[in-house]
């Protein structure tokens, strides 16, 4: 007979420790009346003091119904999640220290400080919480141990009632300043998202904080009654012993009966908790740190989710449509959501009035996936009675104009303190809007038909790819079947620079630069087709894979290695991308490279310098999907003169242009221009030059400053600025004229 091992599911075993955990809290309740084991210590606290024994056994009774309520209600939330496809997030060897080091990222607090003031609101509440909560747990384990191994009593004791008395008042303040925060201050992204669930759980919290003291103050002074001076141990309980100085004076019986009051009260507010917890945002206190924990995967950072050929496969669909559609991490991350908004204050797209909030996608999701689970289950956070979700269909809550609103800059991303990937879950909807609805906007159908008849999006005949480089000598145009590819670099130089006027002096200058250095290259010309990067970005795969293979044919025909690209879409798709389809190159992009050469010493910068007021804009697929900042900073910073300043959003910070995700080539008819935004901004620095590392940027940066109406600021390509500064002619000192002293 064969057996098949069959492993639990995981709401199974979430519904598993609960009963461990409701079994083990009714043991931990009728162990201390059989051994009957006490701690005499002149210096302790008696536990369940002024508690009846009937009382004593409906609070254990109580605490484990709680905990198995609650794991049945998280159990029904983790079923959700197991309605998604597999997701690789296995921890190993290779990941595990990665996986430890996003997880302690995440219980530090060290995404949420990167707001103080949030930050701390929330570190004080989480770090308050969590000693409260292990004070009570010692407090319970000191309760089953043998006369000789208890712990809690002398100087441990004292230490271990002045921590917890210091906590408390943490975690009382914490929760005081997130009703400040919440209900005064209201700030625009938590203004708008401000649920009646919120005040349940800061008065949820409040009320365990308040009355824990309350009840400490009770008992302390009831034991001031009863011991004199002999209870003056209780000090270390500071906010207990004043509170119990208010009191003083009152009958033993009026204090005891008010200890149970409180007690009892202390009980209710903490099972309304347990309640509370699987049942409202609350959840992200267990979701958030798991799904930090759960962050790294099996793919570069800036890099789509691979699908299959699409001329081999046979799917049926593509893309998300359904709740089944997406894998379980993209569904957990849904209740890992704080709904602090940070996303939405970043999003290029909602900040110039377009339909976009990136944190509505992820709660829209996440209501779909709660609405129509079986049986239904709590939204992420609480929504009007008027919205009604009927069927798994995300089109439902989610609308095509949001999804087309998005740059895929990924500010969303890498702002989120819990590392949500809503990016990814945008992209998949996209993808089925192109590939099987073909709902997309109208000029992109233009550029679609560009990329399958010419190679390029901008539908230019391929054989003028490589006549930029008509003007410069020594530039070697390689062909398949030419023979080996007998150089060390391949220039990849994209559509942009090789058909796109602007960005065709970038091409000359890093030519140039290349040149000057000794670097051996050559280029493909006609033979270079377009990487595919806004398809892909906009959904179709089906011609990203086309223009893929035919490029990676053409590489891996020739031999190529190495590619330098001054795109950073062409660098992400090259890198990252390629790969998923069997191209694999050693990438740089320009940025890193000069950087590279300026630093070997093998591109001279002597004598070269530049006395203008320079501000850098960062490249969304350079920076935040690749982490490559410093490069072309310090590229431009090699100049003598140079007078950097940044502007108020840079690094991973830094706004969107407005062109990627293929927004390069969709009209922007709704609200404020995204070019424009950052234009100003960049114009407000009093920058007389913006220097930028990306053809998509150039273009919308340049138009953006051109339509402010500004003449005297050039927008220049970091090659180009280089090159200028290093073929200027050598400035010759200042004449010094005599001056006559004061008073002749």
């Amino acid at each position: 007979m064969n057996f098949r091992r069959v492993l639990p599911k995981p709401h199974q075993l979430v519904l598993g420790i609960g009963v461990a955990a409701s079994l083990g809290t009714l043991a931990s309740g009728i162990a201390p009346e059989i051994t009957g084991w006490k701690d005499n210590s002149a210096i302790a606290r008696e536990v369940f003091i002024n508690v009846p024994a009937p009382l004593e056994a409906a609070f254990y009774l109580a605490v484990a119904t709680g905990l198995f309520l609650t794991a049945w209600l998280t159990s029904l939330r983790v079923r959700n999640y197991e309605r998604g496809k597999p997701d690789n997030r296995r921890t190993n060897k290779t990941n595990v220290h990665r996986r430890v080091r996003d997880f302690r990222r995440g219980v530090w607090m060290r995404t949420l400080l990167r707001d103080p003031a949030a930050g701390v609101m929330h570190s004080m509440i989480y770090f308050g919480f969590l000693v409260l909560f292990i004070a009570t747990v010692l407090l319970e384990v000191d309760h089953q141990m043998p006369d000789s191994l208890k712990f809690l009593h002398g100087r441990t004791y004292e230490a271990y009632a002045f921590v917890a008395d210091l906590f408390g008042l943490v975690f009382i303040g914490g929760i005081l300043w997130a009703f400040v925060r919440r209900y005064a201050q209201r700030p625009y992204r938590i203004r708008i998202k401000t649920k009646p669930e919120h005040l349940v759980i800061l008065c949820t919290f409040l009320l365990i904080g308040v009355s824990g003291f309350v009840v400490e103050g009770f008992r302390i002074a009831a034991l001031r009654n009863e011991l004199g001076a002999g209870a003056n141990f209780e000090r270390w309980s500071f906010v207990g012993w004043t509170l119990s100085s208010m009191v003083d004076g009152w009958s033993t019986g009026t204090l005891l009966d008010l200890h149970r009051w409180a007690w009892t009260t202390h009980v209710i507010a903490f099972l309304g908790f347990l309640v509370i917890l699987p049942t409202t945002m609350l959840r992200h206190m267990i979701t958030s740190p798991m799904n930090m924990y759960l962050k790294d995967r099996d793919r570069p950072k800036g890099a789509m989710k691979p699908m299959p050929n699409l001329m081999e496969t046979e799917l049926e669909t593509f893309g998300a449509s359904t709740i089944e559609d997406f894998t379980w991490k993209q569904l957990f991350d849904t209740d890992a959501c704080t709904i602090c908004g940070r996303c939405t204050s970043v999003c290029p797209a909602h900040a110039t009035g377009k339909p976009l909030d990136p944190r509505e996608i992820v709660n829209k999701v996440g209501e779909v996936m709660a609405l129509t689970g079986a049986p239904p289950v709590s939204t992420p956070v609480g929504i009007d009675k008027e919205i009604t979700v009927s069927t798994n269909n995300l089109f439902e809550r989610i609308t095509a104009e949001e999804l087309w609103s998005c740059t895929s800059c990924k500010a969303c991303d890498e702002i989120c303190p819990v590392n949500i990937e809503i990016l990814d879950k945008i992209l998949d909807m996209r993808r089925y809007l192109s590939l099987m609805e073909s709902n997309f906007p109208a000029t992109l159908g233009n550029v679609y038909r560009s990329m399958e008849n010419t190679g390029n999006v901008y539908g230019m005949n391929q054989g003028e790819r490589g006549d930029w480089a008509a003007s410069l000598e020594g530039v070697t145009i390689v062909e398949p079947g030419s023979g080996d590819f007998d150089h060390e670099y391949l220039y990849w130089v994209g559509c942009a620079g090789s058909f796109d006027d602007r960005n065709k002096k970038t091409s000359r200058a890093m030519a140039k630069l290349l040149q000057r250095s000794g670097i051996d290259f050559a280029i493909l010309g006609p033979s270079e087709m377009c990487t595919g990067d806004s398809a892909r970005r906009s959904g179709n795969e089906y011609i990203f894979q086309m223009l893929a293979m035919q490029n990676i044919e053409t590489l891996d025909g020739l031999g190529v290695k190495k590619i330098i690209t001054q795109c950073p879409h062409c660098f992400n798709t090259l890198k990252n991308e390629y790969p998923q389809l069997d191209g694999h190159y050693e990438v740089i992009h320009h940025s890193e490279f000069l950087m590279q050469l300026i630093s070997d010493g093998r591109l001279s910068m002597v004598g070269a310098s530049l006395n203008e007021r320079v501000t850098y804009h960062d490249s969304c697929y350079l920076g935040r999907h690749n982490d490559v900042y410093l490069a072309p900073r310090k590229v431009i910073g090699s100049l003598a003169g140079i007078d950097i300043v940044e502007m108020p959003r840079n690094g991973t910070r830094g706004m969107c242009c407005g062109a990627g995700g293929a927004r390069m080539w969709m009209e922007e008819t709704i609200g404020k221009k995204v070019n424009v935004e950052r234009a100003q901004e960049a114009l407000a620095t009093g920058a007389e030059r913006i220097a930028v590392a990306c053809p998509f940027c150039y273009v919308m940066m340049d138009d953006g400053v051109k339509g402010e109406g500004v003449e005297d600021v050039v927008v220049s390509d970091i090659a180009e600025v280089i090159l200028e500064a290093l073929e200027a002619e050598p400035s010759l000192p200042a004449p010094v004229t005599a001056v006559a002293p004061p008073g002749l």
